[in-house]
């Protein structure tokens, strides 16, 4: 798919998010990889999986006790003679004699000729003999080999995401590796003279590189593959070659800075001669965006400022990003407001907020600067781009960060 000539004219939110669905949706059809058990965690399994073997793989005790005969403990004390003790670990194939009982441990193998197990605590041990104080009936405590799952049973469908939960039964039946969808490689291209990276002394003029480490973070977190993370100066000859760098390693390509209508707009300038589309949508904040595709990876470009880069991921990228990796949707709510608002005409308009008790405050003020107050907040704001004006109390729109 190619990206069309550059325009201006102004999208709406929801035709833009359309379009990068459009440039993303391909990656669906991704290649299945094995990985190892202790990396399967948040994956997607890509094929059906069905037990190799019987859970319970043979008929064991449920507790740490005596295991007998139920018509040995049918009266009440009775005396019987212990004829040995089987570990958790030990074959345990010797059979029970009639009328005695054998010790076995939590998980230990239930001795031929045993039909349930005394828990301990209904015991008392004398010399060389247990005394049962209370009967049990056939099958108290025995786990039957194939009572949790047999083999050729399905365990688990494919496309299920892997939980802890379902790791724990697939280690339980012996897989060592699984079948997985590979994750969407995404690459991270920031731009920008000012930018040095953290730890770096800052000379005037300059500031810290927040954007590609926050795209990076929200990327991994929504169940992609971070493959790169790099910085360009605003020379289109350095910019040409990260972005070289960029699309060769990954999938799809988030650049951020250079797609306003400054005089060194480096990431328009480059990539509208490879046919990218740069407009702006009615949004605020996150107006300037870029869809792009260069070698056949998607680049999806936004704006430099740190709260308008991450509000264009949350709103624009991370609904598809989290359908590709088999993720539940992104929360959203209808909650009162806490403050009175006021908003531009024409643009939806998403505010930074935090949820006290059963409504919604603001957490900041619109600037697209305030990187830091968006991190006390907990929820995006959704305001429609014809509401001018809210009063305290009324419905909006909150989407979950």
């Amino acid at each position: 798919m190619s990206a069309g000539p550059a325009t201006t004219s102004a999208r709406s939110v929801e035709e833009h998010r359309g379009r990068v669905e459009q440039l993303l949706r391909p990656l669906a059809a991704r290649p299945v990889e094995d990985v190892d058990m202790s990396e399967a965690l948040g994956r997607r399994l890509a094929e059906d999986v069905r037990a190799p073997v019987d859970l319970p793989v043979f008929r064991n005790s449920g507790m740490d006790g005596y295991a007998v005969r139920a018509e040995s403990v049918a009266v009440t004390p009775v005396t019987l003679p212990l004829a040995g003790v089987v570990a958790a670990g030990q074959p345990g194939q010797a059979p029970l004699p009639p009328g005695a009982a054998m010790k076995v441990m939590t998980g230990a193998p239930i001795p031929p000729g045993a039909d349930c197990v005394v828990p301990v605590e209904d015991t008392q041990v004398g010399d060389g003999t247990v005394t049962v104080e209370r009967g049990r009936s056939a099958g108290d405590f025995v786990r039957e080999a194939g009572t949790d799952v047999r083999t050729g049973d399905l365990l688990m469908a494919a496309g299920t995401l892997l939980a802890p939960r379902h790791i724990a039964a697939l280690a339980a039946v012996g897989l060592a590796t699984l079948p997985v969808f590979r994750r969407v490689r995404a690459a991270v291209l920031t731009t920008g003279d000012e930018l040095v990276p953290a730890g770096t002394r800052l000379r005037p003029g300059q500031i810290y590189n927040s954007n590609g480490i926050a795209l990076g973070a929200a990327l991994a977190a929504n169940g992609s593959e971070v493959v790169a993370v790099e910085h360009s100066s605003d020379d289109p000859a350095e910019f040409r070659r990260a972005l070289a760098h960029a699309t060769d390693a990954a999938d799809v390509v988030f650049t951020s800075g250079g797609v306003s209508k400054g005089d060194f707009e480096v990431v328009k300038d480059v990539l509208a001669e490879l046919g990218g589309e740069f407009g702006s949508v009615a949004v605020q904040p996150g107006g300037p965006q870029g869809l792009s595709v260069v070698d056949g990876s998607p680049v999806l470009s936004f704006p430099g400022n740190p709260v308008s880069t991450m509000v264009s991921f949350e709103i624009f990228a991370r609904p598809i990003l989290r359908e590709l990796a088999g993720l539940p949707p992104v929360p959203k709510s209808d909650v009162p407001l806490r403050d009175s608002i006021k908003s531009p005409p024409g643009r939806r308009q998403f505010l930074r907020g935090r949820l006290e008790g059963d409504g919604v405050a603001l957490a900041s003020g619109p600037g697209s600067h305030l990187i830091a107050a968006m991190a006390q907040a907990d929820v995006l704001i959704e305001i429609p781009a014809e509401v001018t004006e809210l009063a305290a109390g009324a419905i909006v729109k909150v989407w979950e960060l």
